[in-house]
C-alpha cells in the first residue's frame, strides 16, 4: 500500500521529517495547482493542504487510496469534509497551532490603529513630525466585542486581559465560556455598547459578508473593525462605505475578499489604493496566523490529530 503523502504547501522542514521518520515518502510541492494535484494524488495516502487547493469532490474521487487529509491552520472550508469521511477519510485541522500569533497580531493592529503608530511612521518617512494630529485614544476602559468565540477568539481575548478593557464575547454556537475577564454577550448589547469590533468567524454562507452596511450601521456609535479570519466574511465596498460616512471609525484588516493581487478588476485596485490611503486603516498580507512558531506547532497539532 502507498505511503505517499502530498504537500501542497509551504511548511516547516519538522512536519516532513516527522512524516519520513514514520515511514512516509513525502511529495513536496509547495506551489502545485489543483489541476497538478489531480495528477498526482491518486496513489496518495495523505494530503497536506492549507488555503490553496480546494479539495472537492472531484479531487477526492481522483484519490481511492487516501486516508487522511491535513489542515495546516484553521478554517475546512475549502474541504468537502462531509463526501470525504463519507469515503473514510479523516480530515483534520490545526487551529490550536496559530491560535496565539493570531490573537497577538489583533492586538498589535489594534495598538497600531489606536496609537495612530502606522501613521506617524509613515509621516515621518516624509520628514513630518506631527503630534496632535497622532494623539492616541487608549484601550482601558474601551468595550470591545469578540464575534467568533473558538481558539482564535479565546486568545485574542486573553492577550487583551492586561489593558483593563471590558471584553465581550458572542458565539452564536457555544454557551458558558464567560469568566472573571469575558462576557458572554449577545448582538444586542454588542451594537450597542462595543466601541470595537473584532470578528473570528469561519467562511460559511451563513457568515458570508456578515461585515456588511446594514451590519456596521447597526452599531450605536463608530467602531474599529478588526478582521483577521477570512476576506469575504467582510464586504470591502462596505467598509469604505462605512469609512467614508464616518460609522467606521477604524479598521485592522488582515485578510481581503480577493488576496490574488495579480486577478484585481479596475475597482478591487481602486478598493486596495483606498484602504492603503486611508490614515485609519492598517493593512497586512494574511500573516496573522504565519508565525514562525506557528508552522511548528500546526504541525505538531495536526500530526497529533491524525495519529501520526
Amino acid at each position: 500500500m502507498s505511503q505517499k503523502v502530498l504537500i501542497t504547501a509551504k511548511v516547516h522542514e519538522y512536519l516532513i521529517n516527522q512524516l519520513e521518520a514514520k515511514g512516509y515518502t513525502v511529495q513536496y510541492e509547495p506551489s502545485i495547482t489543483y489541476n497538478g494535484v489531480m495528477e498526482v494524488i491518486h496513489d496518495c495516502k495523505g494530503l497536506i493542504v492549507t488555503t490553496r487547493i480546494r479539495v472537492d469532490k472531484a479531487l477526492i474521487d481522483q484519490a481511492p487510496a487516501l486516508e487522511w487529509i491535513g489542515r495546516l491552520g484553521s478554517g475546512m472550508e475549502l474541504i468537502d469534509v462531509p463526501y470525504a469521511e463519507s469515503k473514510g477519510i479523516h480530515c483534520a485541522s490545526s487551529p490550536e497551532g496559530n491560535m496565539d500569533t493570531v490573537g497577538e497580531q489583533a492586538t498589535g493592529m489594534l495598538i497600531m490603529l489606536m496609537h495612530n503608530l502606522l501613521k506617524s511612521n509613515l509621516e515621518l518617512r516624509q520628514y513630518i513630525w506631527e503630534r496632535d494630529g497622532n494623539r492616541a485614544w487608549e484601550l482601558g476602559g474601551k468595550t470591545i466585542a469578540i464575534i467568533g468565540y473558538g481558539h482564535t477568539g479565546s486568545s485574542f481575548a486573553r492577550k487583551l486581559r492586561g489593558f483593563d478593557m471590558r471584553i465581550l464575547a458572542y458565539d452564536k454556537y457555544k454557551k458558558g465560556y464567560g469568566n472573571e475577564y469575558v462576557e458572554e454577550s449577545d448582538m444586542d448589547t454588542i451594537f450597542r455598547e462595543a466601541d470595537i469590533v473584532s470578528l473570528h468567524l469561519p467562511l460559511t454562507e451563513e457568515t458570508r459578508h456578515l461585515g456588511n452596511a446594514a451590519f456596521l450601521g447597526n452599531f450605536a456609535k463608530p467602531v474599529v473593525l478588526i478582521n483577521t479570519s477570512r476576506g469575504k466574511v467582510v464586504r470591502t465596498a462596505d467598509v469604505i462605505g462605512a469609512l467614508e460616512a464616518g460609522t467606521l471609525a477604524g479598521a485592522c484588516l488582515d485578510v481581503l475578499e480577493n488576496e490574488k493581487l495579480d486577478t484585481f478588476s479596475a475597482a478591487e485596485k481602486e478598493q486596495l489604493q483606498f484602504l492603503l490611503q486611508h490614515p485609519r486603516v492598517v493593512l497586512t498580507p494574511h500573516i496573522a496566523g504565519y508565525s514562525h512558531e506557528a508552522s511548528i506547532k500546526m504541525a505538531q497539532v495536526v500530526l497529533t490529530k491524525l495519529g501520526i
